[in-house]
């Protein structure tokens, strides 16, 4: 049978060089390296260069301060991580595939001294054969080089030209400053085999709402000789509840791939529902691969739940919008959540407890879904297993965002190419959870209502080259979801008070602050008419204890824009708001952090209130954002760095977990 090794349980080492220095020493072992410029540590795999620079105290706490200048050097070398494959893994004859399913961002991987192959790109895996190079029987000198990052992608500049696939939100956005990981984000294994073997596999489910019968699919490709069957088996707790077996056709090579798809139906299953609705069953898709010999030779589990999801038009919508009322096995649901933004900017190092405290959080508040937000990546696998247990849908979005300057998506033909991969990747990873909901193009991708080209308002569509090949490839390889081509999405992208009425708010963005008086913010949403709210936000301060930890050297006071401890991620600063409405400046940070936590709580439950009691009119709101990922002062985040909640999460928790207005 194939096997497949974790990496991540053998010792790695980390060194750091001037860029290509580590050419002329033929890569000899970097613990015993005389020109590495940052001399061999300790190493985590999965692991970002600067968590492992921290522990070993060569990197400040980032966090603290303004720290995070002080680590920027580490973008401009080059970094390895070494680690020696044990000789008891190697077999002779056999093959030996090196899979790296998330790396950040370009570099090379050598065995033995040799270059085995080159990666570039974050958004999807990499494998690499390192049959050719092995020396079996004994150690072999694995190495991953990382070269230098992209310069800039932050959160201002020119979408159109922001072609390099990498997260564009560690390199600054509103609510985090620069930390660019470099590093082994995601899993590393060695698939070690000498017999047939699954290449690919995707696997996608539905049920039928009138009659409650699932059916599954799975569709990919095998390396198979003559003789070999797929065995697919669908499984619960108790037992086998399906199962189908396929004979491949013969064949005299044994390394020849073969397509294959199966298909089982009118499966006797459970609904699989969205928090508040019900429980969430899941169950194991199991397929062997069996050769001729009748051994199972490759085995791959995909575990899944059944729900059918309709979408129909809001109640009063206008003549042509989208549909935005979810319809979930039958039943018409508001949905309602936050925007998922990554737990750390070293996403390399969040650990799955970490996952999971901010993910039960969010089922306990009431969310029902979470938009995992275009300017960062595709999440970990165990994000979307939690989010299946816990009954929380995920929009997914592809690696696109805004940029200010302008909103564009590239339209050339490579960055074309390239961003279809992506979109087919995380498909084919992720299609089978039973929590995802619809895909999109990406945040905020829009042109100038004019020439729709440069500036803000519009939204793109499906016109757009892109936008259209990102239709094409969910339509090939996940037609039973939905796919959006940007969010916000419609006619206009955000709602203006003086254009209500007018049926132009279909999914609307903003606003994300209060700068008036509460009446004027109470009247802004009694008049609303969009049909949905993808993101919507106030500001509100961190806890006090956590504003005084992270402080470092930096004064507390003043929360204006004249202290660099608030100036670090300074869009969200109401000193100003506090001193016209009180005629003086706060007595204290604790009497400032009350008012702006109040302030944030009012604001978020009169807009979410107002969206949910027109439901269904309106069919969802979702707060921008969930969690802070760096420790902001102030911050629209409802749930704080440590991944508490703030007031306003609780305050939204009653508005999320009252009862839905009925359907007429």
């Amino acid at each position: 049978m194939n096997i497949r090794y974790d990496l991540s349980e053998l010792p790695w080492q980390l060194a750091g060089f001037v860029p290509e220095q580590w050419r002329f020493s033929r890569l000899a072992d970097i613990t015993v390296s005389g020109i590495s410029d940052v001399p061999a540590v300790p190493a985590t795999v999965p692991g970002s260069v600067q968590e492992a620079l921290r522990r070993s105290g060569i990197l400040p706490d980032w966090n603290v301060g303004l720290n995070a200048r002080l680590c920027e050097w580490v973008e401009n070398r080059h970094w390895i991580y070494q680690t020696s494959l044990p000789g008891r893994w190697l077999r002779r004859g056999t093959r030996y595939l090196l899979r790296c399913d998330g790396l950040d961002y370009s570099g090379w991987v050598i065995l033995n001294g040799r270059e085995v192959g080159a990666f570039r790109g974050s958004f999807v895996p990499h494998t690499f054969d390192l049959t050719p190079h092995l020396q079996p029987r004994r150690a072999n000198l694995l190495q991953i080089v990382f070269d230098l990052p992209p310069r800039w992608l932050g959160q201002f500049g020119f979408t159109s030209r922001m072609t390099e696939w990498k997260p564009r939100f560690n390199y600054t956005w509103d609510w985090t400053s620069r930390l660019v990981q470099i590093g082994i984000w995601d899993a590393v294994t060695l698939e070690v085999g000498d017999g047939p073997a699954f290449v690919s596999l995707r696997c996608a489910t539905d049920v039928d709402a009138a009659t409650g019968r699932g059916a599954v699919r799975v569709i990919g490709a095998a390396r198979a000789a003559a003789g070999c069957r797929l065995e697919m088996m669908v499984e619960v707790a108790h037992g086998v509840i399906a199962g189908r077996e396929r004979f491949f056709p013969g064949s005299s090579l044994p390394e020849e791939t073969t397509p294959f798809a199966l298909r089982l139906a009118g499966l006797s299953v459970d609904f699989w529902q969205p928090n508040g609705l019900g429980r969430q069953p899941l169950y194991d898709v199991r397929c062997r691969l069996i050769g001729p010999d009748g051994r199972v030779h490759d085995e791959v589990v995909r575990r899944v739940g059944f729900k059918h999801i309709e979408w129909r038009a809001c109640e009063a919508s206008p003549r042509g919008a989208d549909p935005w009322l979810c319809v979930v096995n039958g039943q018409p649901i508001f949905l309602q959540g936050v925007n998922w933004t990554p737990i750390r900017p070293n996403f390399a190092d969040v650990t799955e407890a970490e996952y999971r405290k901010r993910l039960e959080l969010y089922r306990d508040l009431g969310c029902n879904l979470l938009r995992v937000w275009g300017g960062a990546f595709l999440e970990k696998e165990c994000f979307y297993r939690i989010c299946d247990e816990l009954g929380l849908l995920v929009w997914q979005e592809f690696p696109l965002s805004s940029s200010g300057v302008d909103n564009w998506p590239p339209e050339d033909a490579q960055s074309i190419a390239e961003m279809a991969e992506i979109a087919a990747s995380y498909i084919a990873r992720r299609q089978h959870h039973a929590c995802l909901l619809l895909w999109c193009g990406g945040n905020e991708l829009q042109g100038d209502l004019r020439d729709n080209k440069t500036g803000s308002g519009k939204p793109v569509d499906a016109s757009h080259p892109l936008i259209a090949r990102f239709a094409e490839v969910v339509a090939e390889l996940d037609p039973g979801r939905r796919f959006l081509p940007t969010s916000a999405s419609g006619p206009r992208f955000s709602a203006q008070e003086a254009d209500f009425g007018q049926g132009l708010h279909w999914d609307v963005h903003g606003p994300w602050s209060m700068p008036g008086a509460l009446e004027a913010w109470k009247a802004y949403w009694a008049a609303d008419d969009a049909l949905f709210r993808s993101e919507t936000g106030a500001p509100g301060a961190s806890p006090v204890a956590l504003i005084e930890r992270y402080r470092g050297d930096l004064s507390v006071l003043p929360g204006s824009a004249d202290n660099p401890l608030w100036r670090r991620t300074g869009w969200w600063i109401e000193w100003p708001i506090f001193v016209r409405e009180q005629g003086r400046e706060p007595a204290s940070l604790e009497e400032y952090v009350a008012w702006s936590q109040a302030r944030q709580a009012e604001a978020l439950r009169i807009a979410a209130s107002a969206c949910k009691d027109r439901f269904p009119r309106c069919g969802g709101f979702l707060v921008w954002m969930g969690h802070d990922s760096f420790p902001c002062t102030a911050n629209t985040a409802i749930v704080d760095f440590d991944g508490n909640p703030k007031p306003a999460a609780v305050a939204l928790s009653e508005v999320f977990r009252a009862a839905t207005p009925a359907c007429r």
